[in-house]
């Protein structure tokens, strides 16, 4: 089932359920996928759908860490319940050897020697990793193997 389907169908089940918070979170995905097919002009594949939810998802992590500099604690605990539900959509990150090992190959295959190849590897890696590890981890970890010798 499409992701954007399954979404609707948990809405409606939160709903019937008189779970409020859940789904007021779940409409406000909603309404970012649909704003999202209509920029795509076209439904939305789970890739597509797995993007915007991570925007999503960065826009929460931004929130939280703004409200916690000002001491809104209520605030925070209110982005985070919806980021714990946004990431339950989210296909799992990589863990930290496995999002080694993606590097280490895309370095090899790029032939990469120096930070100046950075672009060289990033770009193919980043197609590898779509929607299980954010862009400044990757782009972090490539710069560190890339500037130590190997």
């Amino acid at each position: 089932m499409p992701l954007v389907q399954t979404l609707r169908d948990d809405m409606t089940a939160a709903w019937r359920a008189g779970d409020v918070d859940r789904r007021n979170t779940l409409r406000l995905l909603i309404a970012a996928l649909d704003y999202a097919r209509i920029a795509a002009g076209h439904d939305l594949t789970d890739p597509e759908a797995i993007a915007a939810l991570q925007r999503e998802a960065r826009q929460r992590r931004d929130s939280i860490e703004q409200y916690r500099a000002g001491g809104r604690d209520d605030l925070v605990a209110h982005e985070q319940s919806e980021l714990d539900l946004i990431t339950s959509y989210l296909p799992a990150d990589l863990t930290d050897e496995e999002l080694a090992d993606l590097v280490r190959a895309a370095i090899a295959e790029a032939g990469a020697t120096g930070p100046s190849d950075l672009g060289k590897v990033m770009g193919p890696l980043m197609k590898r990793v779509a929607g299980r590890a954010e862009g400044g981890r990757v782009n972090a970890l490539v710069r560190e193997m890339l500037a130590s010798p190997a």
